[in-house]
């Protein structure tokens, strides 16, 4: 089986040197092409207005001067020695994936190239940050969980057009008990903020951040797992029509189009 490991953390983050030690539990014939420096929140863009350079740093490991989806695309098509790889690995992230996070992860994104390219395709992400922002991240988790994890997923079947999203807790390997196939969640609340700063000329710039609130998510959902400590196993896929609103406008808007006033 033929690997294909990406991130948006970077060529040189601690969770892809994990995704590596995960991938090389399943395969011998691992290759990683990452960005160049961290693309996180960066989703599934794709660099249409610069060059992309790439820059071999190694056996079958490659730094890309783009985002998660230019990496997966160009190792696909152009890095990959000997054909397409069989599973495309994306993170393990340096914090969680969940909820409406998934829509901007670069991490996700990674993964998302992969389906869309007809490769099954699964991220991984490590929670942080729920013991304190000073406690260290506990990469140990997703060390001792991914490979299990990875491997029973690939002896099943799921669609094609579905990408697997797998979240471990922030807490050791030896206070995590449960895996739970879960559903997206949404928190009752906006976390990300912007905070406004003056720069040593007196110019304003602002920069992005997030709060770290806990909503109150029902059973089921990533967001529940993960805040209890358990490992939260999603699957997503690219299609985001609401089917309920399309059955119901189409009562008004089916036929010929309406005319002003």
């Amino acid at each position: 089986m033929r690997i294909l490991c990406t991130n948006d953390d970077g060529i040189h983050a601690t969770g892809l040197a994990v995704l590596e030690k995960i991938a090389r539990t399943l395969s011998d014939d691992v290759w990683v092409v990452a960005p160049e420096n961290e693309q996180s929140g960066a989703s599934r863009a794709l660099t249409l207005t610069a060059p992309i350079r790439v820059r071999q740093a190694g056996s079958k490991r490659f730094a890309v001067s783009g985002t998660p989806t230019d990496c997966v695309l160009l190792g696909v098509e152009h890095l990959i020695d000997g054909g397409a790889p069989d599973l495309v690995l994306s993170g393990v992230n340096r914090g969680q994936n969940i909820a409406e996070d998934v829509t901007f992860s670069g991490t996700i994104a990674g993964a998302m190239q992969g389906m869309q390219l007809g490769i099954r395709a699964i991220a991984l992400s490590q929670a942080r940050g729920f013991r304190g922002e000073e406690a260290p991240i506990p990469w140990e988790t997703a060390e001792a969980f991914g490979p299990g994890i990875v491997a029973q997923l690939l002896k099943q079947d799921w669609p094609k057009d579905v990408l697997m999203n797998v979240n471990f807790p922030d807490a050791p390997p030896d206070e995590v008990t449960t895996v739970e196939m879960t559903t997206q969640g949404r928190r009752d609340q906006h976390i990300i903020f912007a905070d406004k700063r003056t720069d040593l000329r007196g110019g304003s710039y602002f920069w992005l951040g997030f709060h770290g609130k806990l909503s109150n998510p029902p059973e089921g959902t990533d967001l529940r797992a993960i805040y209890e400590g358990r490992i939260s196993v999603t699957p997503l896929h690219i299609d985001l029509t609401h089917g309920d609103t399309v059955a119901s406008l189409k009562r008004v808007l089916g036929g010929s189009p309406p005319k002003a006033g």
